[in-house]
């Protein structure tokens, strides 16, 4: 459910610095006022979230749609679509969290992925890693869960674990096997009238940043990797970012100098959150 890659280890400590610039009020801006919204992109084109734009992140537990956030992004399967309606008519955009890079046994269409496409674990139970070169397999599959997205109103999806050529997949995965399954991904949901975000994958940035309309990112701050997600706000775009370990004083001033889209969460990825302001 939440992105995949193992958690590393905390490798150094950052300054602490102040907490005035934060705040623990689900959705709202230190005033009370509702967080700004996401304007709604013009007939025929796709919705590119501008950097800075306030988000919810709730993948677990029931949810919540009364967070004052601009974006939600939620789980694609759970979340129906009166709750995307919900949230539409309330102004916000949403994002439809999938998993595209590993099979995970809870899911309705388990069973459609061959037992051949599953690699090793990645880390999270009832989840294994998928072989990305079996595009011609795995893009009808996938293909079909992003017209669940469409179909349920949905701005955008999330896609997950874009990054097992870095991970231990139990395939030989090599850095241009994943750039042709992510560009795919992104081919899949642009057909499909979706925005599509890059998830983590950090590396393959700067060969992405062209075809993703958003990123998504954990924990840059914590491992000092946030100027790799640097060109997507160059380049007009949203990178949703959260930390879950470092208390957010001490990284918060730095994320809103990056305009990053800042949250604190806890790794269950509840309503719970933090803003960073």
């Amino acid at each position: 459910m939440k992105s995949r890659t193992p958690r590393r280890r905390l490798l150094l400590l950052v300054p602490l610095l102040l907490l005035a610039a934060c705040t623990s009020v689900p959705g709202e801006d230190d005033d009370g006022q509702p967080e700004g919204l996401s304007p709604a992109p013009a007939p025929g084109e796709l919705w590119r979230p501008a950097p800075g734009v306030g988000w919810q992140w709730q993948l677990t537990g029931k949810l919540d749609t009364s967070v004052k956030a601009a974006v939600y992004d939620v789980d694609g399967f759970t979340t129906t679509k009166e709750q995307v309606a919900e949230l539409k008519r309330a102004g916000r955009r949403t994002i439809c969290y999938l998993s595209t890079g590993a099979w995970e046994d809870f899911r309705p269409d388990a069973g459609a992925f061959p037992p051949e496409l599953r690699g090793k674990g990645n880390g999270w139970e009832g989840e294994r890693w998928l072989d990305v070169r079996r595009l011609a397999e795995l893009e009808p599959l996938i293909a079909k869960r992003f017209d669940m997205c469409r179909d349920k109103g949905f701005d955008a999806v999330e896609p997950d674990n874009m990054d097992g050529y870095q991970n231990e997949s139990g395939f030989p995965l090599t850095a241009d096997d994943q750039l042709k399954y992510n560009r795919l991904i992104a081919k899949l949901a642009h057909d499909r009238g979706l925005s599509v975000g890059l998830k983590n994958d950090l590396d393959q940035v700067p060969e992405l940043v062209g075809e993703f309309d958003f990123a998504v990112n954990e924990q840059c701050m914590q491992y000092d990797e946030c100027e790799k997600v640097a060109p997507f706000v160059k380049a007009g775009k949203a990178v949703f970012h959260v930390e879950y370990e470092i208390p957010i004083g001490r990284w918060c001033p730095r994320a809103r100098e990056a305009k990053l889209s800042s949250l604190q969460k806890k790794y269950e990825l509840g309503v719970w959150r933090q803003v960073c302001r």
